[in-house]
């Protein structure tokens, strides 16, 4: 096949930056990157990606050359962008809706009660499974924009570097757990002969 961009790493960016970058998981892939780089080696569909709906997938079908298809119904459908509420009152401060963000946009510490930074959510609904009290309601706040019309180039980037930051910090936080429980560790002992 031959794709308008012909450099296959070339291609994954140029395909990962015409990605919304929610990284909500409904194209079936664990993020952005991972399903550009599917679509690039030949190995996914270009209709995969609710959020960015009809013209994400023009944008994906321009880039490899291939035929532009309808939105798979089973990844889900177009619809507006949706923003993550907390309802304080029955937020317990479990902080598994911390952990659940892949932008990191939720904040909030253990115990008390979390809140959502309005312009940093994606949208995601990543959120939702994560809450064991169910007090995260999703809105939709575009009106009957949707797609590449309720989301820009902007906040996309802006999504991308934010995902790739809460990457690092986990990452961090493993290595510092990981450190903490060597230091605490019992000595070994070791076999005499």
């Amino acid at each position: 096949m031959t794709h308008a961009v012909s450099d296959v790493h070339a291609l994954v960016q140029a395909l990962t930056d015409a990605l919304p970058q929610t990284q909500c998981t409904r194209c079936g892939f664990p993020d952005c990157r991972s399903y550009a780089q599917a679509i690039g080696h030949d190995e996914a569909p270009i209709n995969q990606c609710p959020p960015g709906g009809t013209a994400g997938i023009a944008r994906l079908a321009a880039l490899t050359g291939r035929p532009w298809q309808a939105l798979n119904p089973a990844n889900g459908h177009e619809a507006p962008r949706l923003l993550a509420v907390i309802d304080e009152d029955w937020c317990i401060g479990c902080t598994l809706c911390l952990d659940a963000c892949p932008v990191d946009c939720i904040v909030g510490g253990p115990k008390v009660m979390h809140t959502v930074i309005a312009a940093q959510c994606t949208g995601c609904e990543l959120c939702l499974p994560a809450c064991p009290v169910d007090c995260i309601a999703l809105l939709p706040v575009t009106g009957a924009r949707t797609g590449w019309d309720a989301w820009s180039d902007a906040q996309a980037r802006e999504a991308g570097e934010r995902f790739a930051w809460h990457g690092q910090r986990r990452e961090r936080d493993a290595r510092e757990r990981a450190d903490r429980l060597a230091a605490n560790a019992p000595p070994q002992r070791v076999a005499s002969p």
